[in-house]
């Protein structure tokens, strides 16, 4: 095998420092989806339910849930800290992962240009990928 094809395969310190990046996103969108169940719970605890005919998760959602009051003032806390944490992290992460420069991002930038595809899409595709061209053909 050529030398350059070893070299390519494997990810070099940059890219698998951005492959963590995105990886450490993705674990805390599983931590979301798991708070938002526990939240759910925690609401239903106190008798509170959002209607089941209605979309969960949308602006108007989290806007009923900013509006709930809870007699205890630990309670508000609890619900704030279910709202924000996750949502907060998540948006901090995703800045970091959009912002980061590293040698894919030339070809991140073209895969934008694509109808479809946005920056964060592009970045965790290549971040996982690593150099395409070290496949010899699309299979």
């Amino acid at each position: 095998m050529p030398a350059e094809k070893i070299k390519t395969d494997r990810p070099d310190e940059q890219q698998e420092a951005m492959r963590n990046l995105v990886r450490t996103r993705d674990d805390l969108k599983e931590q979301e989806r798991k708070t938002r169940q526990q939240l759910n719970v925690y609401l239903q605890c106190h008798g509170h339910s959002w209607p089941s005919n209605r979309v969960s998760w949308t602006k108007t959602h989290y806007n009923w849930l900013e509006e709930l009051i809870f007699p205890h003032p630990t309670q508000q806390i609890v619900l704030q800290e279910y709202i924000k944490r996750p949502v907060r992290r998540i948006a901090d992460i995703t800045v970091e992962v959009e912002r980061e420069r590293w040698s894919l991002a030339p070809v991140v930038e073209a895969l934008v240009a694509l109808r479809g595809v946005d920056r964060l899409a592009a970045t965790i595709l290549l971040a996982e990928l690593g150099y395409i061209s070290r496949f010899d053909s699309p299979r």
